[in-house]
């Protein structure tokens, strides 16, 4: 085992590794190969030829974001004072992926703040969940912002539709005034709120896809809307920016990290990047979930990151994981310090991350992008474009688009239909799974889940209300995979997930078994000037996403739950442990 710590100060975050001997000795020549091709200097003089050589020179403005925005603060400022003044109690996010999971990190991680509304955030077509926020809220006294950098991305499109309408209802002509958007110069979101009479629009840098831009107004309005220091988060994540700039690799945390992920994934199929975040900052998981998934998980390549997984023994654990422990220094957290102590003890390879202050937050975002560009181009891939994201989006808006027309999503044939329970899958998976006329659900899943192999890994893909009962019924059934299997397992909320890690579950390493959940909703939800309602859109999106990932060859199952999702779930979870059982 190898152990160091790369260049760090008293404002600078903590950053520290452990690497058995062979990836400590396989990233050392890895950092001499960056040093001699002068790789860090070209990165930041934008050259694509660290990757692909194609496009990635445009994308790369998040490097130049946080100077950018320091010249402009003070707007910030006066967003939060506008908002303290107008009253408001509530401000809605409206938005998915790069536009919402930086935004919830800030709300989960700081939380309301004195004097300032509560951040609230939706990224699910989910009805039910829907209706929750709407139960939450009095759109009298709240700003909603919707935040999407095309502008046309279906989510954020008819949530403004939904909650203009509820807002319209209660102020009538004055509905603009309690709405922002976050938009890329020019979009037909922009236009939109100008024909709506939205209170302002701002802008994103066209130069900087979704899953970078935290560090722009897509983070950055939401910040400072919520009542939080935006300067002081600016300020403190320059630093890292600056030490982000060091030619010797050996003393840039944002380079030794990429050097890490990237050599481990490429030359020793440690692709499985598996975090543990303590408590204060549990939420940045999954942020980092979409910046690792979607930049790197293409061409069969990539990184699968694990989040939130439930800690095993080290001995428990395969050859296939690089794990990242990132705390607050002020989370007293005794159980992830020694489970982390322990796998290094282990030699699994276990990098080191604490944060001083909550706003070093900034710091690890910034240095988290740094080291996925680096791992991008370790690995041989093109980090900032997301080729199986758009796919599930074409295969949704053909069947949102058969609903308006004929009234009805084409008609499906279960595979099985037992005790409340359906299920369905492609041919190909169903030949793999169905053998003669007397199949049962538990033969089935048992079946499919046989199909886990050494190195591979489990993916629950849950079309359900992102509500902490279901998460927790879910977890015991992740649970129960990792002790069984032994293999790393990953949960992720539909349709959220499609704009994360579902491009690395499409297009990354062809290593994950899923399992699809799908459910009756309790009570749908109209879709204001559509024919379609928030739950054909959420399905739609299910079978999408599924038949993308039987085009890609996945091994995957779709379960189908009825009305009572909690008992439905409980059955599942009793029908997986039998069949690990067996």
């Amino acid at each position: 085992m190898s152990s160091a710590k790369a260049r760090s100060g008293r404002d600078i975050v903590d950053f520290s590794y452990s690497l058995p001997s062979d990836l400590d000795n396989a990233v050392k020549k890895a950092r001499e190969r960056w040093g001699q091709a002068d790789s860090t200097v070209r990165l930041w003089k934008k050259d694509p030829s660290l990757w692909t050589n194609q496009d990635e020179g445009k994308w790369l403005g998040w490097l130049d974001v946080v100077d950018e925005e320091m010249a402009s603060v003070s707007r910030f400022k006066a967003l939060a004072a506008e908002i303290a003044e107008d009253g408001f109690t509530h401000l809605v996010l409206l938005g998915m992926g790069g536009s919402s999971l930086c935004p919830e990190v800030f709300s989960l991680t700081f939380g309301k703040q004195p004097n300032a509304p509560e951040l609230l955030v939706l990224d699910s077509t989910d009805p039910v969940q829907i209706r929750s926020l709407r139960a939450k809220i009095d759109p009298r006294r709240t700003l909603f912002c919707v935040s999407s950098k095309s502008g046309t991305t279906l989510e954020p499109n008819i949530y403004m539709q939904y909650f203009f309408e509820e807002t319209r209802k209660e102020v009538g002509d004055g509905a603009g005034n309690h709405f922002i958007a976050v938009t890329d110069p020019g979009s037909k979101l922009e236009t939109v709120a100008g024909q709506l009479g939205f209170r302002r629009v701002y802008h994103g840098v066209p130069s900087i896809g979704g899953r970078y831009s935290a560090l722009s107004d897509f983070g950055l309005v939401p910040h400072a809307g919520m009542g939080l220091d935006t300067k002081k988060l600016l300020e403190r994540t320059a630093l890292m920016v600056e030490a982000s700039k060091l030619p010797d690799a050996s003393q840039n945390a944002g380079v030794t990290l990429g050097l890490i992920l990237g050599t481990a994934a490429i030359q020793f199929r440690r692709d499985k990047v598996t975090l543990h975040c303590s408590k204060s900052i549990f939420d940045l998981g999954a942020w980092l979930e979409q910046l690792l998934a979607e930049s790197t998980g293409k061409q069969g390549h990539g990184l699968i990151p694990v989040d939130r997984e439930p800690l095993l023994r080290p001995e428990e654990y395969s050859s296939d994981r690089v794990f990242a422990f990132i705390k607050f220094a002020g989370d007293s957290n005794d159980e992830l310090d020694g489970a982390a102590s322990a796998l290094e003890r282990a030699r699994q390879p276990v990098v080191r991350i604490v944060l001083k202050d909550l706003d070093d937050i900034g710091q690890t975002f910034f240095q988290w992008e740094i080291a996925t560009a680096v791992a991008g181009s370790v690995i041989g891939i093109n980090a900032f474009n997301q080729p199986d994201v758009e796919a599930s989006k074409v295969a949704t808006r053909e069947l949102t688009a058969a609903f308006e027309k004929s009234g009805s999503l084409p008609a499906e044939q279960p595979l099985l239909d037992q005790d409340g329970i359906q299920l369905f899958t492609d041919p190909a998976n169903a030949a793999a799974l169905v053998n003669g006329a007397h199949s049962t659900l538990g033969g089935v899943i048992r079946k499919h889940l046989d199909r886990i192999r050494p190195g591979d890994y489990f993916g629950l893909l849950a079309y359900i209300p992102m509500f902490p009962e279901y998460e927790a019924k879910l977890q015991e059934i992740r649970k129960s995979i990792l002790e069984s299997k032994r293999v790393a397992t990953v949960l992720g909320f539909g349709p959220r997930f499609l704009h994360s890690t579902g491009q690395a579950y499409k297009g990354g390493p062809n290593s994950g078994v899923f399992v699809q959940i799908t459910c009756d909703d309790a009570q749908d939800l109209p879709v204001p000037q559509q024919k379609y309602t928030f739950g054909i859109v959420k399905a739609a999106q299910a079978r999408g996403d599924f038949q993308v990932l039987a085009e890609r060859k996945r091994r995957a199952l779709r379960v189908h739950l009825g009305k009572d999702l909690g008992s439905g779930l409980d059955h599942l979870r009793d029908l997986i442990c039998a069949a690990i059982a067996h």
